[in-house]
């Protein structure tokens, strides 16, 4: 979700967020004990199924109650016993206070806790931590409903695809492939929205998934998110683009889906009657709402175009399956477009009975809160000891190392006596917690993280991230003294957020001529630390004998500096991994931010996206990371060949095919497992992420390799154990052609399991 360009309220919100006097009791529906009447109501009766009370509340409204409940701040119907809600809260990475629907207070509230930024949590590939996460997000959340800080409906997470390392959002997002961002998705929106007493029908708190959909170009060049068509062949769509957001909604259930500013092939995808109505309704069966982005139908109208009368985009929208718009175009244009015979009075039914409906799921209409499950809950249990601990944790298994000579990490507190901490972002607090931030707990910067175990010498060595004259010589000075030097550098909000995107992906300004002339006077290890929500530029380190590590620390959250210190003294064994490629500054020159396609295209050198396609240099690639210890693997269980069933007559039975269908009859019990044993052969106990790719045959535009799953497993050193992967043909193995068929491609797949290549041929 993005904040208006055109609301100044909200701007003000995201830029001067006060300390605010709530009414401190929560908003709710069927306050039957102060207004005993409303027990006649069929509505507010949580005895009945959710489809009774809903039909029963839609058909007492009149048009115009029905219509200031399609926009986020939902008017009071005072008559029903109704208050106004505000839709509209966010909680990416924690609780935030971007949006009107949350607040904090300095008396009640004055910090919920600040998770990593999701690209650094997406690098554990810990499918248990995204939902332990969501599960303290949502009861942090719903504490702060029950004392009136908050709403009940948060716009998270972000599970567009991180396809361009210029994009300024990608830090929002678990990374560029398909199959982490779905599990992502699907485990944070577990976490958020189920109910501790296992209630399917209910909801906890109530997630959205967004940007839907092909949504990553917010400016650049000229281009803007407001106006940019995304040009998207319908084999990259079904493959990349939707499967997170497919995902999102048949497996985790989502209760929203939120529709984006841009165009996809030419159409408004809030306008889209085949992006909303047949794909996210007819084909996934959301249970729940559509959101538009805000002020979404304002773009339509005024910066694309669409329709030459407010009214018509209005329809539009409703038409297209709309249920709920950020911001107000709604409430002032959809009477009118009634009364020109544009749209009907039941597309309107429709989408107050999918937001109505949300809402009774959550309880709003149950009456108090404090006689429900999570009425108990209150200032207290937010920002506890344990909740502050897990986010150090995350950052502990996000945290990727990606360079370590030999001497160089963890480093001993004992022996080294003087540390020297260099670098603009050696002390920040607010760049530890990126963008859709809330207020913290607290914060532990880096150099209070390491402080806290060694005698530190600190120099900033720039005024801020963008480095326009590097204080070379105080650097030096400092390091030439000290038994190692840690370098934390990198970036921040003012070169990669919501509507920046960067041009260059190198680092700031004299970044790398600090980190070179420091590097060159250091006695001992120099560990360069990258705080950044997207890969950087760094092959000069990388390459760097002086550069004896280098740690990849996204935007760690509130905990981030005694994470980093966790891991830079050995306390924790890093076992993060790349969710992004890293590709040198080559490629922002010679590929445009706003080529969609994934695919390479040999006729005209473009190079395609991700490592499932990309064929060119990277600096790093998905998935690397380093460990302090050693994991031998060894397979234990696969097989060398799966033979797929036809039925009499197929086609392929007196010809040779290349490839399939998927359909049911030919993928029924098609699965088969793969056990691989991982052994710690080192000296120090530490978690180690499987990987399981596929390389498939080079058939219908296949993807050079593509992950099918990962495990991480936790070992003690000289432990083993034996991971397990269960492998679906049709599900798995199979791959998207060039018009969107989902076909199993015969013939032989290298599956890498771990460290090893295991052949296996598809046959008929």
């Amino acid at each position: 979700m993005a904040s208006s360009v055109f609301s100044i309220l909200a701007i003000f919100m995201l830029l001067f967020q006060p300390n605010v006097s709530a009414q401190n009791s929560p908003v709710f529906a069927c306050d039957v004990d102060n207004n005993p009447g409303l027990k006649n109501f069929t509505f507010c009766d949580s005895s009945l199924d959710v489809q009774t009370r809903v039909d029963d509340l839609v058909k007492r409204l009149t048009l115009q109650e029905k219509i200031v409940n399609l926009v986020d701040n939902a008017s009071s119907i005072d008559r029903l016993g109704i208050p106004k809600y505000e839709w509209w809260s966010e909680a990416l990475h924690g609780v935030s206070y971007v949006g009107p629907g949350t607040h904090f207070s300095s008396s009640l509230v004055p910090g919920a806790t600040s998770f990593p930024q999701v690209i650094l949590t997406a690098a554990s590939f810990n499918e248990t931590l995204f939902k332990t996460i969501g599960q303290v997000v949502s009861t942090e959340a719903r504490a702060m409903y029950n004392v009136g800080l908050a709403g009940l409906t948060f716009w998270s997470p972000n599970i567009n695809i991180f396809r361009d390392p210029r994009w300024g959002r990608g830090q929002e997002t678990p990374g560029e492939d398909p199959t982490l961002v779905s599990k992502y998705g699907v485990a944070y929106v577990q976490g958020l929205q189920e109910r501790d007493d296992g209630d399917k029908h209910r909801l906890k708190v109530g997630a959205c998934c967004k940007h839907y959909s092909a949504y990553d170009v917010d400016s650049w060049k000229g281009f803007e998110r407001f106006s940019f068509n995304a040009l998207v062949t319908k084999q990259d769509m079904d493959d990349t683009y939707q499967p997170p957001f497919r995902s999102c909604v048949l497996d985790g259930n989502v209760a929203s889906v939120m529709c984006s500013f841009n165009q996809v092939n030419g159409k408004p995808t809030c306008g889209d009657p085949d992006l909303l109505t047949g794909v996210i309704r007819g084909e996934w069966k959301l249970n729940g709402y559509i959101s538009s982005d805000c002020d979404s139908l304002d773009v339509m109208f005024k910066n694309q175009h669409w329709e030459n009368t407010p009214e018509k985009i209005a329809a539009d929208a409703l038409k297209a399956g709309l249920d709920l718009n950020c911001g107000k175009f709604l409430s002032q244009h959809t009477e009118a477009a009634i009364k020109a015979g544009l749209v009907k009075e039941s597309d309107v039914d429709r989408a107050v009975t999918n937001n109505f409906a949300t809402l009774m799921r959550l309880g709003f209409f149950d009456g108090n809160p404090s006689k429900q499950i999570y009425g108990k809950l209150g200032p207290k249990d937010v920002c506890t000891p344990a909740n502050q601990e897990l986010a150090r944790e995350a950052a502990r298994q996000g945290i990727v190392l990606l360079k370590n000579s030999v001497g160089s990490l963890p480093l001993s507190p004992t022996a080294i006596k003087s540390l020297a901490v260099i670098g603009p972002n050696a002390n920040v607090t607010k760049t530890m917690i990126g963008n859709y931030e809330g207020t913290p707990c607290k914060y532990t910067t880096p150099l209070q993280g390491l402080t806290a175990s060694v005698a530190t010498v600190y120099q900033a060595g720039c005024a801020n991230v963008a480095c326009g004259t590097a204080q070379v010589d105080e650097a030096k000075k400092a390091a030439a003294a000290a038994d190692a030097v840690v370098l934390v550098m990198g970036s921040d909000l003012s070169i990669e957020a919501e509507g920046r995107d960067r041009i260059n992906i190198t680092l700031p300004g004299q970044q790398n001529l600090l980190i070179t002339e420091v590097a060159s006077v250091s006695k001992g290890p120099v560990i360069l630390v990258i705080m950044s929500g997207g890969g950087m530029d760094i092959q000069f380190a990388k390459e760097n004998p002086k550069v004896t590590s280098i740690l990849w620390v996204g935007f760690p959250g509130e905990a981030g500096g005694a994470a980093l210190a966790d891991i830079v003294f050995g306390q924790y064994n890093p076992s993060g991994r790349l969710p992004m490629s890293w590709y040198p500054q080559s490629y922002t020159e010679k590929v445009n931010m706003t080529n969609m396609n994934m695919r390479p295209d040999p006729a005209t050198g473009y190079p395609g996206r991700t490592y499932r396609f990309y064929k060119g240099d990277t600096v790093y690639t998905f998935g690397d990371g380093l460990s302090y210890s050693e994991f031998r693997h060894h397979l234990v269980k696969a097989p060398k060949f799966v033979s797929v069933p036809l039925e009499k007559g197929h086609v392929c039975r007196s010809s040779k095919c290349k490839s399939i269908d998927t359909v049911e009859q030919t993928c029924k019990n098609l699965a088969f497992n793969i056990h691989l044993r991982v052994t710690n052969i080192g000296t120090m106990g530490g978690s180690h992420t499987v990987f399981l790719f596929s390389l498939p045959p080079a058939v219908h535009g296949a993807p050079q390799k593509h992950m099918l799953g990962f495990q991480k497993v936790h070992l003690a050193p000289r432990q083993q154990s034996v991971v397990r992967f269960g492998v679906d043909v049709c599900k798995d193995l199979s791959l998207v052609d060039e018009v969107g068929n989902r076909k199993v491609a015969l013939g032989q797949h290298v599956l890498h399991v771990g460290s090893l290549k295991h052949s296996l041929t598809v046959r008929i």
